[in-house]
């Protein structure tokens, strides 16, 4: 448990740092890892959800799109939007982890790097994300 957590913590941060620069999921990867990482805790499950957001960026988005009620993916804030995005490729690519695990994960991260009424925004989003696929 305690691995996956820090790997969501990395995999976020790397995907922050996408956004923020536009460099590619592998540019990020390595120089996170390189420079930024104190542990290589949940390294793997980080990678894997980094790439596997970046393969899928355009599916995702349109999933979160077709949720977020009054939203525009562009104006929501870059920790909320990331988040959302890494819960969603949980949710689509990793049936061994329990929707709720993956839920509250999202809203502890969230809480951790985002404004206070972040928590509240990406469990509101991701509820009804899960809820279309079948997973409430």
């Amino acid at each position: 448990m305690r691995e996956r957590r820090r790997g969501r913590e990395s995999a976020l941060q790397m995907l922050f740092e996408i956004d923020a620069t536009g460099k590619s999921a592998e540019s990020a990867i390595m120089h996170y890892w390189a420079t930024l990482a104190s542990s290589v805790e949940g390294k793997e499950f980080a990678n894997q959800i980094v790439r596997g957001v970046m393969n899928d960026l355009e599916k995702i988005d349109a999933m979160i799109r077709g949720v977020s009620r009054n939203w525009r993916l562009e104006r929501m804030a870059r920790v909320d939007r990331n988040v959302i995005r890494l819960a969603t490729y949980e949710l689509i690519a990793f049936e061994d982890i329990p929707r709720r695990v993956t839920l509250n994960e999202a809203v502890e991260l969230a809480k951790r790097y985002g404004s206070e009424n972040s928590a509240s925004f990406v469990n509101g989003v991701l509820d009804r994300l899960a809820s279309d696929l079948g997973k409430a």
